[in-house]
């Protein structure tokens, strides 16, 4: 993989990774339509992802530091007025995070080798399109807050993480979809589904460390660089998505599902082709 490659992808990464739209359907898809020869199985290719994953992740901490700031200050204060309900929300994140935990340890390479070729991703990133609109058209105008949300709202939203190990299906996109269906407004579900991503991508980045210290394997220049790039689109990224969720609520999804449908599409009839 090139310089130029690895920023390309970091800054991919960043932005489809927090929209609704599958980094890893994108990460896919891309660079086949471009015939770019990169060898996933490279010793240089999963430090590159560890290192992007993990700018992303910092990103999303930065962005909502004060929320968990809030979280760690109601368990050391658990007596101050705001305790109860960060308390509770922070539950609510862990206990959502524990599907992923489990289907992605079981599970992952299994659906990544199943569902992971391009024209798979770009079928699925259609797909996407489908659950996006459809979630809207199911959840109306949604007017809850994180507050109410119940741990079976939680435990949903947590399983509809686990379809993001399907290339083409986006995790952001599945966990806001079932937050607005469990009653949500947009930007409760949008902020709930980054607050859930920070442990995920964390958890995916620890759980990978081990194969990079077995390998020897060492970060470039390239890798360091996609990191900070990642994190840096991830970041805006964030600030946006969260700007449109305050300003939109109805049908706020529906944008992001008529871009996968029109990507899917397109990648569908160029890999065909091709």
């Amino acid at each position: 993989m090139t310089t130029l490659q690895a920023i390309v992808m970091a800054v991919l990464q960043g932005l489809t990774e927090l929209f609704p739209v599958s980094s890893l359907g994108h990460a896919v898809i891309l660079p086949r339509l471009l015939h770019w020869p990169i060898d996933q199985k490279a010793p240089d290719y999963l430090p590159y992802l560890v290192v992007m994953h993990l700018g992303t992740a910092i990103a999303l901490f930065l962005f909502f530091w004060r929320d968990w700031l809030s979280f760690l200050m109601s368990i050391v204060s658990p007596s101050s007025p705001r305790s109860s309900a960060d308390r509770r929300v922070f539950l609510m994140v862990v206990l959502a995070t524990i599907p992923a935990v489990i289907v992605g340890t079981v599970a992952r390479k299994i659906l990544g080798d199943a569902f992971g070729s391009p024209m798979t991703a770009a079928i699925f990133l259609i797909v996407n399109g489908f659950i996006l609109f459809a979630g809207d058209k199911i959840a109306g105008q949604s007017v809850g807050v994180l507050d109410q949300l119940n741990w079976k709202g939680a435990l949903a939203i947590g399983v509809a993480q686990c379809l993001a190990l399907i290339p083409g299906v986006s995790r952001s996109g599945a966990t806001i979809v079932a937050g607005v269906v469990a009653g949500l407004q947009h930007k409760d579900a949008a902020r709930f589904s980054f607050l859930m991503a920070t442990p995920i991508i964390l958890g995916a980045t620890v759980h990978e460390a081990p194969a990079l210290l077995k390998q020897g394997a060492t970060l470039g220049g390239a890798a360091l660089l996609s990191g900070v790039v990642a994190g840096i689109v991830a970041y805006i990224s964030t600030a946006i998505l969260m700007r449109y969720f305050n300003r939109h609520e109805f049908e706020a999804l529906n944008p992001f599902a008529y871009y996968c449908w029109a990507a899917g599409a397109v990648s569908v009839a160029l890999i065909a082709l091709t």
